[in-house]
């Protein structure tokens, strides 16, 4: 009896492979630990052999979980982190190894696209202002300074078309992806102009075909059924980009209510939904990103912020490393169940934290790779609890500020990633947003939302609404409301969080300059 479906989940920190039941129960899970490496000059790759190879582990260990897993799988869809570039020769051998999004050797190259005025046409086709994380940006670093290395390339790739690739030996991507970088999202195909602007209509030959894995899929490869333990024929689905799966799987497609969602992991992703091309918001900064989603005509719009989770690291590593200098040894966990006792002895909106302790900056909902997080306003009375606090908030002004550039700010945001269990901050991001605020029991979004477009694609389900009725829906918990006095404290103080990072952009451009000499 074939009774379940997997969805691999390739994730910038982790590589799951989990398995659900056709009706959307999760059964097991088996993850490794991913492995990237950083370099001078802004550079984040990732080595494709060992992910392939985590991600084949993966799937046996799941198989030690769930007894006669092979023969029991309906299907495997795969996900993973977007934008990067991965680039395979014709024997489907890697050229190098895949420059990642948190890759910011681009980004002088986009500060010069996006000044261009054809720009606006990229941006109108694309629905997505142009980022250092991209592959359409990092084509034109590597035509500059590369060029050998491109001349070896048959095919480019994103994390998930490469373990998509390796499971079945077709060379595709998605309409997500496909299009946000190199298309038109009315069309969701490629587009000619976009390469134009760009300048790397020479490299066409390198975009791979568009498939939408709710209607396209092929079976397991005899190598990869070597690879993994599972049966060769076996039907495998190319998912939408991890943040879009993340979303499907926590409840962004709903048209009755429409609410906002937000993935506070590594990155901020703010999202809202739009139910044909005449509903994306395209902004005059040109930034944010319209991603298809796998339900006809749909799309998710967003915006993002480059850190979310990595800062309140940050703030954590700051106690627990001054801790270890004295032989005092404090996890992250046991850091973090400290955080809802410093924020109840603080003082909302005390001061500002700006949060983009990424090295590669921000994207949304501005674009600036010099970008860099700090604090406005402390004095001699605040303390390390204010400090917390005040990168909380950092956060949830992002997130308000991601929203506010899309349109109207959402009634209800519904929030999944792993500080989604916060209760602080889902306290202080609905009272900054001015939105009640849900969350799903659902405890694997992406690889879920991987899965459910499997369930589609095999006719488990007629349509994603339908699949969402049964996989998605009755997860949701109830409804959080929005902290009233606390929201008028912060609606208040938003516009000083914007004038800080408007004024504070010739600072950090300055800064990069002398430390670049």
């Amino acid at each position: 009896m074939r009774d379940i479906l997997i969805g691999i989940d390739a994730g910038t920190s982790v590589i799951k492979s989990i398995a659900f039941d056709t009706a959307g129960r999760q059964i097991a899970a088996a993850a490794l630990p991913n492995h990237y490496e950083t370099l001078p000059g802004g550079g984040a790759e990732q080595d494709l052999a060992r992910t392939w190879s985590d991600a084949a582990t993966t799937l046996r260990q799941l198989a030690d979980k769930v007894p006669d897993l092979a023969s029991r799988t309906v299907a495997i869809a795969v996900t993973g982190q977007g934008d990067g570039t991965w680039l395979i020769d014709a024997k489907g051998e890697p050229v190098a190894k895949g420059w990642l999004w948190l890759d910011a050797r681009a980004a002088a190259i986009v500060e010069e696209i996006r000044a261009r005025p054809e720009d606006r046409l990229r941006f109108e086709k694309t629905g997505s202002g142009l980022a250092a994380c991209q592959q359409g940006s990092q084509f034109v670093f590597m035509k500059r300074t590369m060029p050998e290395m491109l001349g070896k390339a048959a095919t480019a790739f994103h994390c998930k078309d490469w373990l998509y690739f390796k499971l079945t030996g077709e060379r595709a991507t998605d309409p997500s992806e496909g299009t946000f970088t190199f298309g038109d999202f009315h069309t969701r195909d490629y587009c000619d102009d976009v390469l134009d602007v760009l300048g790397v209509a020479d490299l066409r030959h390198l975009l791979p075909p568009i498939v939408d894995g709710t209607r396209h899929g092929t079976g397991l490869s005899q190598a990869a059924a070597g690879a993994t333990g599972m049966l060769a024929g076996t039907p495998v689905v190319l998912g939408y980009v991890d943040v879009v799966c993340t979303a499907l799987g926590a409840g962004l497609l709903d048209r009755e209510r429409k609410p906002g969602c937000s993935i506070i992991g590594s990155t901020g992703m703010h999202m809202r939904l739009a139910e044909t091309p005449d509903d994306v918001q395209l902004n005059d900064a040109a930034t944010g990103y319209t991603m298809a989603m796998p339900a006809p005509g749909v799309f998710a719009q967003m915006q993002s912020n480059m850190a979310a989770t990595l800062n309140i690291d940050w703030v954590l590593g700051l106690a627990s490393g001054i801790l270890a200098s004295q032989g005092i040894s404090r996890s992250n966990g046991e850091m973090i169940a400290l955080v809802d006792a410093w924020i109840a002895a603080s003082q909302p909106a005390s001061l500002l934290y700006q949060p983009y302790v990424s090295e590669a900056g921000e994207r949304g909902p501005f674009v600036d790779a010099n970008a860099r997080a700090g604090f406005v306003g402390i004095s001699s009375r605040h303390g390390y609890a204010d400090l917390v606090r005040a990168v909380f908030e950092g956060l949830a002004f992002a997130a308000r500020d991601c929203y506010a550039a899309m349109g109207p700010l959402p009634r209800e945001v519904r929030l999944t990633g792993g500080a989604a269990r916060s209760p602080a901050l889902r306290k202080i991001l609905g009272a900054a947003v001015g939105a009640d605020i849900r969350t799903s029991a659902r405890e694997e979004a992406g690889a879920a939302g991987a899965a459910m477009i499997a369930a589609v694609r095999v006719g488990l389900y007629p349509s994603m609404d339908e699949c969402v009725g049964e996989w998605v829906t009755p997860l949701l918990g109830e409804a959080e409301p929005s902290d009233r006095s606390l929201a008028a404290i912060y609606d208040k103080m938003t516009p000083s969080y914007m004038l800080a990072h408007q004024a504070l952009r010739p600072v950090w451009r300055a800064m990069a300059s002398v430390q670049a000499s």
